[in-house]
């Protein structure tokens, strides 16, 4: 069986079972407020503009947007997260069942069918799949398959290798990525170039999808960086390890916070000579990414966790239970629309305050749905 909240999900209720008084919620809330950006939290914060038009509301609705190719904005966050809790995991999945006595063979079994469920998925949500139309077709383009190419590496990865080769060969991954990015040269570009045109990466893709290729402008690119995507769930996975170990609470903080101190340090170094370009996944984003996931997991874990205060995140706990579920219906289905049917008599009477009232409306209708499903105790599953 296939959990559809995600690998994350079966982990909880992993955790739950080897380890039931030390259940880390913040791995759940942390869950939420990624998804809390995806299903209407970012439209949310980004209409506060039209309703404040001031400086500091203007600089928040810029981070809510992505950069268009070089740099990082907060926007830039919220899928390298999605990995990388997919990876904090993944010690608590698979640890829980390799105790159990599941043979690897049955692992790789159950790591397969979640690959190939999480690709069509992506290719429903972003793809067009379900508009039956060649034409509009996009083989590769979208988060949950970086996710599935991630999972599956990263699974190898785990599986087979001890702590200190799983860290060599995420280190390796890094390195020969920029590597090829920077030293095979492009046809009629040469080597070493970086523009959405020119890569390695977009060369690739074109070759192998042809028209069927990212319909984004500038374009991701997926096949190439199908060797860097697991290299955040890595990160994740080393997090998952030293939340898993039997250190000290107060350690483990102190190591994520240190770890994405060095992680953020690391991508800024690097991206003096190769930029963090999120289109591309390069090796200076993903640290430099990492580095933020790190810091927020260890904030998360401190407050949540470690100080006790885990009233507030009710609300994201009830969003990350089922995230991959309502990720795919918010793809699916516009609430806002459906909310609007409740508000839009409003849009005369509020003037700039309606695209708030709007966002918020969609938003609160399917944060009750996610509610009413995490009382009935119901959560996706294939």
């Amino acid at each position: 069986m296939i959990d559809l909240t995600g690998m994350e999900q079966s982990a909880a209720r992993d955790d739950r079972q080897v380890r039931p008084r030390e259940r880390i919620m913040s791995i759940d809330a942390l869950r939420g407020f990624d998804m809390f950006w995806i299903i209407g939290g970012g439209a949310m914060f980004a209409s506060l503009d039209k309703a404040f038009n001031s400086p500091t509301t203007a600089w928040i609705k810029t981070q809510l947007t992505h950069v268009k190719w070089e740099g990082f904005r907060f926007e830039d966050l919220i899928m390298p997260l999605f990995l990388f809790i997919v990876g904090v995991v993944m010690p608590y999945s698979f640890g829980k069942r390799l105790e159990s006595g599941e043979s690897k063979k049955k692992l790789y079994i159950h790591v397969v069918r979640r690959t190939v469920i999480l690709f069509v998925l992506g290719m429903i949500a972003q793809g067009n799949l379900l508009e039956y139309d060649l034409g509009k077709l996009h083989i590769y383009s979208n988060t949950l398959q970086a996710i599935a190419a991630g999972y599956l590496i990263s699974a190898i990865i785990f599986l087979n290798l001890n702590f200190v080769w799983q860290m060599a060969t995420t280190g390796i991954l890094l390195v020969f990525f920029w590597a090829l990015m920077m030293l095979v040269p492009v046809p009629g570009h040469g080597a070493g170039v970086l523009t959405p045109d020119g890569n390695l990466a977009i060369y690739l893709d074109r070759m192998i999808f042809g028209r069927f290729i990212d319909g984004t402008d500038p374009p991701y690119t997926w096949m190439l960086s199908s060797m860097v995507f697991p290299c955040t769930v890595m990160l994740g996975v080393f997090a998952g390890h030293v939340l898993r170990s039997n250190k000290d609470a107060k350690v483990k903080v102190f190591q994520l916070f240190g770890a994405g101190a060095g992680c953020l340090i690391a991508g800024l170094i690097w991206d003096q000579v190769f930029p963090i370009i999120k289109h591309l996944w390069t090796s200076s984003f993903v640290l430099f990414s990492g580095g933020l996931c790190y810091l927020f997991l260890a904030l998360f874990y401190l407050v949540i966790d470690v100080m006790g205060f885990k009233k507030w995140t009710f609300g994201f706990v009830v969003i990350g239970t089922n995230a991959i579920a309502v990720y795919m219906a918010t793809h699916l289905v516009n609430f806002r629309n459906i909310a609007g049917v409740f508000v839009q008599g409003l849009e005369k009477y509020t003037g700039n305050w309606y695209p708030l009232i709007s966002a918020t409306a969609g938003f609160a209708l399917v944060w009750l749905i996610l509610w009413w499903m995490y009382r009935k105790k119901t959560f996706i599953k294939i």
